[in-house]
């Protein structure tokens, strides 16, 4: 990687293995009548593309394009059966709602299980502790299980810590498809401070209005492979596959939170 690559991922390859028998029984009927009883599946297929340190990258496509995976590649949490992923620096965001909770500790404490995952040291969460509880807007329910959390509490929480986290690459998935909309709105004014700031920023998202206004660069996957790569107009023209006129007016900012 040169000085100025945030992101290199060349000829990444991901498959997933779908069983069609569940039971050891199934499986050994099935074998016995010859029937396929697993098929591989590639949710990333050959893909490569680099990220300049700096840069906000929209990732969209349909649901099933690969996105969530190509994402966690990047994060580390899924390595590739061929090809690499190569990165630079920390990395922080939310790649799934509640990923990282226990839940069957308070939100308190899952903040700082969290933020160690996420290489904040104890004391540097200390210090944090008062300005995430503050964002995440949970009040009581900070004292109690995440596991009694709803989707949209889990979110914020989740969002809240990575958006603490001093990195290099913030990453964001699934964080503004729940919870109301005057949050929605924080966290994306929140992330156009982390773009502002320099960091590189890769945001899965199906909402124009909000790539738009976050984003200069989009990545367009269609069935595990990059379909498009380059500037946001053109790359939200190109998921609307061109079935309709879309001027830039009709690319509303209303659509924040869109389900992703």
């Amino acid at each position: 990687m040169s000085g100025t690559e945030s992101v290199v991922v060349d000829h990444a390859t991901k498959n997933f293995t779908l069983r069609y028998h569940r039971t050891f029984k199934q499986m050994t009927v099935a074998a016995v009548r010859r029937e396929n009883i697993s098929d591989t599946f590639r949710a990333v297929d050959d893909v490569s593309f680099t990220i300049e340190q700096g840069e906000s990258v929209a990732l969209m496509g349909l649901n099933g394009s690969g996105k969530s995976t190509l994402l966690k590649l990047i994060n580390g949490v899924m390595r590739p059966e061929s090809g690499s992923v190569l990165t630079r620096g920390r990395i922080a965001g939310l790649i799934a709602t509640g990923a990282g909770f226990h839940p069957q500790l308070t939100g308190r404490e899952n903040v700082f299980l969290n933020a160690a995952v996420m290489g904040m040291s104890e004391a540097e969460t200390r210090r944090k502790f008062d300005d995430i509880a503050e964002f995440a807007e949970l009040g009581k329910f900070l004292d109690s299980p995440v596991g009694h959390y709803s989707s949209g509490m889990s979110a914020r929480l989740g969002f809240s810590v990575a958006i603490h986290v001093d990195s290099d690459i913030f990453l964001a998935d699934e964080v503004l498809a729940v919870g109301d909309k005057p949050f929605k709105e924080k966290c994306i004014e929140r992330m156009q401070e982390i773009r502002k700031s320099g960091r590189t920023l890769i945001y899965v998202s199906h909402a124009p209005g909000t790539v738009r206004k976050m984003c200069d660069r989009v990545i367009v996957l269609e069935k595990g492979r990059v379909g498009f790569d380059g500037g946001t107009i053109a790359g939200i023209r190109y998921v609307k596959y061109e079935d309709e006129r879309l001027d830039e007016e009709q690319i509303e900012d209303d659509e924040i939170g869109a389900d992703i």
